[in-house]
């Protein structure tokens, strides 16, 4: 077996190693094209969770769906434990401002609520996508639209003016933390060789943790939820705990928010619509519904504290350690 060791140890090295490559490029080629330092943000995070995405898509293709699956939410476990539960752990309190909680809170639990009502089957895979699609791209839609742009949309005056407060309290986080240099043609280049390099090594990576875990007799709920999903989540992890560190709380969130609802969209529900997700399983539904429960602990939490203080991370990263310990023993 070791060939699949190290197949799976230089599929991590290089497709964490390139995928942050392929963030720091597509950065620099948002801020070419103009977009606003929410919207960068959010294409950073699309960039960061090239991992995930990829080792999801090629289980999902494989019809290895518990492992696809499982990728995919429990990376987001993960996310919010490691990126808002360690950040603030380091930090001592990372402060937020409640509208952007809100803002971004309710999005992320539509997104974690129509992803667990698909995994349980409450919603076909079709429905799932339609609304995590429609709330998640309407939310990008504001974040893009500002000033008349923003007036021009169908909405009532008092709502315009609090989304337009939320927007403004986080683009001041989002601008100190996310200032790329002007994108020149070769940024294009590197970020589509990267994205190819991601893809590819994301793919090895999945494949070689599917055979050691058939050899070793390991759940594929384990070797999606817990290996896969930590390990595709490092850069997302490295990059929240220093904003975190820098009093960057906004960014910190927004990554690990958005991070997951793109994760369940194009990670999950898009697959899944062309090859099918697991049937409801004791894992899968432990699984879907920590990811649902540590999201609303955690929005709970940053609203009533105005962010996250010390003790709070603790909780979450306990709550995330106590998710390891009953999949493991629900596998």
């Amino acid at each position: 077996m070791t060939l699949p060791f190290l197949e799976f140890f230089l599929g991590t090295v290089v497709s964490l190693a390139t995928s942050w490559v392929l963030v720091t490029r597509l950065e620099r080629v948002g801020e070419r094209i103009g977009l606003s330092e929410a919207l960068l943000g959010v294409l950073a995070a699309l960039a960061a969770d090239a991992p995930e995405i990829t080792s999801s898509v090629t289980a999902l293709s494989h019809h290895q769906r518990s492992i696809g699956a499982g990728v995919v939410i429990g990376s987001n476990v993960f996310n919010l434990a490691a990126l808002l539960g360690l950040g603030a752990l380091v930090s001592g309190f990372i402060a937020l401002h409640r509208k952007v909680v809100v803002l971004g809170g309710v999005v992320a639990m539509l997104v974690a609520s129509s992803c667990i009502a698909t995994i349980t089957g409450v919603f076909s895979v079709g429905t799932g996508l339609v609304i995590a699609g429609l709330v998640f791209g309407t939310y990008v839609i504001v974040l893009g639209a500002k000033g008349q742009s923003l007036r021009r949309l169908a909405i009532p005056v008092k709502w315009h003016e609090w989304i337009s407060v939320a927007i403004e309290e986080e683009e001041l986080e989002l601008s100190e933390a996310i200032r790329p240099p002007r994108g020149r043609t070769s940024d294009f280049m590197v970020a589509a060789g990267a994205l190819v390099t991601v893809v590819v090594a994301s793919a090895t990576m999945e494949r070689s943790a599917s055979t050691l875990g058939r050899h070793f007799h390991v759940a594929d709920a384990v070797i999606g939820a817990i290996v896969l999903a930590g390990v595709t989540s490092l850069p997302n992890a490295v990059a929240a705990i220093h904003l975190a560190s820098k009093g960057r709380g906004a960014a910190a969130l927004s990554t690990a928010l958005n991070s997951n609802s793109i994760n369940v969209i194009a990670g999950l529900l898009i697959p899944g619509l062309f090859v099918g997700l697991a049937r409801s399983s004791v894992p899968g539904s432990v699984t879907a519904w920590w990811y649902v429960g540590l999201t609303l602990v955690t929005l709970v939490f940053a609203f009533l504290s105005r962010g996250l203080r010390r003790w709070q991370g603790g909780v979450l990263v306990l709550g995330y350690l106590a998710f390891v310990v009953v999949l493991v023993s629900a596998t």
